[in-house]
Order: structure tokens, then sequence, then C-alpha cells
């Protein structure tokens, strides 16, 4: 369980800030949630506690471990499918684990697709997210600013 003041990571929407947890009456149960502001978004979401170990809420990474996503930037491509639907479903599933790996992976890819053949539309709202998922948790994880985190993600690729 997740304390006022952590810091977490939450699929498809990038690190935040656990701000409350509450307790609601739905459907006749009572039930915790956690209040989670996600900065890099301007969002605040709700998630209950119950169920965030199912949507794959977790800690995010130490400082320390900032240097393993900086060198999966600059790893080797994966090859991906020539199918662009295939393609986007496949980089979907991997945002969708909320690895940070997965996600770094994704970035890399994306943004090297872009540098030789620009992407479509919705590959580039896909990399904008991964971007986004992947640098909210280098702001929080390295007090780095919005900035620094972005720059760090590009020369590292």
């Amino acid at each position: 369980m997740f304390n006022i003041g952590d810091s977490i990571a939450y699929p498809m929407h990038g690190a935040g800030v656990v701000t409350e947890i509450e307790e609601k009456e739905v459907l006749g149960e009572i039930c915790r949630y956690y209040h989670v502001s996600l900065p890099y978004s301007k969002m605040h979401v709700m998630v209950p506690v119950d169920n965030s170990d199912k949507v794959g809420v977790r800690a995010i990474i130490c400082k320390e471990d900032i240097q393993g996503v900086l060198k999966v930037l600059g790893d080797e491509s994966d090859k991906m499918s020539n199918n662009w639907n295939r393609r986007y479903r496949e980089n979907t599933e991997k945002l969708r684990t909320g690895d940070i790996y997965e996600v770094a992976g994704v970035v890399r890819n994306l943004v090297r697709s872009d540098r030789v053949k620009k992407l479509s539309t919705g590959e580039k709202k896909l990399l904008g997210n991964a971007k986004q998922i992947l640098e909210s948790e280098l702001v929080l994880a390295g007090g780095l600013s919005l900035d620094e985190a972005d720059s760090l993600v590009e020369s590292n690729i």
C-alpha cells in the first residue's frame, strides 16, 4: 500500500504523487481510493486501492535506475512489424505493462522510425504519450525539470 506523498507510476498516464487516500461508498461498499496528482499531464486521478496492483500501479524507479533506462534508449532498435496496425497494437501493449524499460524501448523505436520515415498520426500520438509516461517518471525519480528530462531522453536515443 502506498502512503500520501509517495511517487507512483500509473500505466498509460505516467508518474505522479499520492495526494490523498479517501474512503468512499460505491454501490453499498466502502472502497478506498488513492488520489494521484499527475503533474506532467496536469491531471488528477482516483485509483481504487484494491485494484492498484491489477492496473499496474507501482513505485517509481529510484535515481540509480535512470542509467538503466538510458541504456535501453541507447540500445539497438527492436525489429518492428511493417504493418502499422500490428506495430501500433504491440507498442500499446508494451505501454500498458507499466514497465519503464518497455516504455523506454517504445520511445526509442518510434523516435528512430520517425527519423527514417515520418510516423502516421496515430503513431505520433502514441509516441507523445510514451514520452510523457517516460519523462514524467524521470522528472520525479531524478529531480529533473521537464526540459531536462526531455533533453536526457532525446540525447540518449
